[in-house]
This record gives structure tokens, C-alpha cells and sequence, in this order.
């Protein structure tokens, strides 16, 4: 049995999924670098020795948890990124409810394209 295509109703429901992913996405992200920065301007430290960065994910990570301040900025940076990438698999659902075969094919493409970024960007020194 085939599913029916999705309901103005619930399109609009979808679509109030993806504003709130987006602002939720934002704010958590300031608050992140937000506390980051704070425990930068309270202790004068990067965490990092001269002009050492994090910028290997697994790096942030580590420095999170040790609670290094430019690794809780970059991490609010990371989730700053990933919201949209979020956002873009919302949609491959919405327009798959949706049956909007081009739509899901073009969403999913701009996903894979999304991913090959990021593992070049994790991979590339």
C-alpha cells in the first residue's frame, strides 16, 4: 500500500520543524561561543600554546572537555555549520512525504555534496 503525499498540514508542520531546527541550531551555537568566550576573557588563556588552534574535530572534543576556551568556541563554530547540513536532511524528508521524487534526488545530492566537503575538510592539513 503507498503512502499518500503529505497534507498541507502536514507541510506546514514540517516546515515549523525546520524554522525551529534553525533558530534552536543558532542560539545553541551562540551559547557555546558565548561560554567559550567568557572562559577566555576570565582567565586571559586560550588553552593552546602561541597560536595553536583546534581544528581536527576530534581536537575540539578533547579540548571541550578540558574546558579550553578556543575549543568551546570552535565547537559553537562546528554546530553553527552542522544546523544547515541538519536543515538538509529535514527537507530530504519533507519533500520525500511530499513525493517530489527531483526535489528528494537534488536535496540528497546537495547532502552527498555536503558530506564530501566535510571529510575533505576533516582530511585536508
Amino acid at each position: 500500500m503507498a503512502d499518500k503525499p503529505a497534507t498541507a498540514k502536514e507541510m506546514a508542520q514540517v516546515e515549523t520543524v525546520i524554522g525551529r531546527i534553525l533558530q534552536i541550531g543558532v542560539i545553541f551555537s551562540a551559547i557555546v561561543m558565548a561560554i567559550g568566550l567568557i572562559l577566555f576573557l576570565a582567565t586571559g588563556q586560550s588553552g593552546y600554546p602561541g597560536d595553536t588552534l583546534p581544528l581536527q574535530f576530534g581536537a575540539i572534543l578533547v579540548g571541550t572537555w578540558h574546558l579550553k576556551s578556543f575549543a568551546i568556541m570552535m565547537l559553537g563554530i562546528y554546530c553553527l555549520i552542522l544546523t544547515p547540513v541538519l536543515r538538509v536532511v529535514v527537507s530530504i524528508y519533507a519533500f520525500y512525504r511530499e513525493k517530489d521524487h527531483l526535489y528528494v534526488a537534488i536535496t540528497t545530492t546537495v547532502l552527498i555534496i555536503l558530506m564530501i566537503a566535510l571529510v575533505i575538510g576533516i582530511y585536508d592539513k
